[in-house]
């Protein structure tokens, strides 16, 4: 929706991420002179965190954002199971007119980006991932990145779980001590907090199952794409056009027809827009806006729909396997 100087900014389903990357890898920022790629590092490095930063240096792929809502991809990724991009720059150019009396062309080349710079970088990155997609042998979709962020939300979710049950008992023990009555202003009007239920511990087991199952299924893909007898199998362009419909298959296998609960309309389970936060995405939805809202019942119930999700990927990732190997 906007563009302006600065950095790239880039999120997507994550079985692009490599891809992006490569892109990124061959476009020069047009103020530094450098790949929009490299300077995206040298900034995570100088604002991140030490996780940021560390994985700055480190990680083969610089690490791209999950989509909520809010554009035009929205359909595609959330009720389609396409897989979706969007693409900007920014960082530089103050911001803040979007929608707004001020966002005019005369507010855009004198603040936004004058010399229309990153709007031909913008259109240098779009143009390659076009480009590159249409004439690649095969759909470029690569499992490694993805199944590592699944993996970073399994955690997280894990964690939010038990930060939240330890939440809850640290609440529950101060009004039972009467901390907070303790502590409030008598010249206010003082509502005491109710104590809640304690969380019980949710079993994220089949979801660490599921996975290992992904991670499993990922590490076979890559050694069969790799093999010099499926390289000599993807010659053929019936067998390129057979791997390609399987490849499309993975992301729309993230999906349920059943959607999400209480919004149908979003089939996504690894990425949807939160329920209360607008276009902020939420990842492993289902789960984690569960126990935001402490409905264990729900959040337990999740955790087996999200499981059953990461295996049907998992079993999508395997038909490729068994199709480079020469099945069918």
């Amino acid at each position: 929706d906007s563009n302006g100087r600065g950095f790239l900014e880039v999120g997507g389903s994550h079985t692009l991420e490599k891809f992006m990357n490569e892109a990124a890898h061959d476009v020069s920022d047009p103020e530094k002179k450098i790949s929009v790629g490299e300077r995206l590092r040298a900034r995570r490095v100088l604002d991140g965190d030490a996780d940021e930063r560390r994985e700055a240096r480190e990680r083969a792929d610089f690490r791209i954002g999950a989509l909520g809502s809010g554009s035009d991809y929205t359909p595609f990724l959330q009720h389609l199971g396409v897989a979706s991009m969007n693409l900007g720059y920014g960082g530089e150019d103050g911001g803040g007119s979007y929608h707004s009396i001020y966002d005019s062309f005369d507010n855009y080349v004198r603040f936004i980006d004058p010399t229309f710079d990153y709007g031909v970088a913008l259109s240098e990155t779009a143009g390659r991932v076009v480009l590159r997609f249409a004439d690649a042998d095969t759909l470029p979709l690569s499992f490694g990145d993805f199944t590592e962020t699944v993996g970073r939300y399994v955690r997280e979710v894990s964690k939010l779980a038990d930060d939240t049950r330890e939440e809850i008992a640290e609440k529950n023990r101060r009004i039972n001590e009467g901390t907070f009555r303790a502590v409030s202003d008598p010249t206010e009007t003082y509502v005491a907090p109710k104590a809640e239920a304690p969380a019980p511990y949710l079993n994220f087991a089949p979801l660490q199952n599921a996975l290992a199952r992904l991670q499993e299924s990922t590490k076979n893909y890559q050694a069969a794409l790799n093999s010099t007898a499926a390289q000599e199998r993807l010659r053929s362009r019936e067998t390129q056009g057979q791997l390609d419909e399987v490849l499309k298959g993975v992301e729309h296998s993230m999906t349920r027809d059943a959607g999400l609960p209480r919004r149908p309309w979003f089939k996504h389970q690894i990425y949807a827009p939160g329920f209360y936060t607008g276009y902020g995405v939420k990842t492993l939805p289902g789960i984690r806006e569960a126990v935001e809202q402490h409905n264990w019942k729900e959040a337990d119930e999740q955790v087996t729909v999200a499981a059953s999700t990461i295996q049907q990927v998992a079993a999508e990732i395997d038909r490729a396997t068994a199709l480079l190997q020469g099945g069918r």
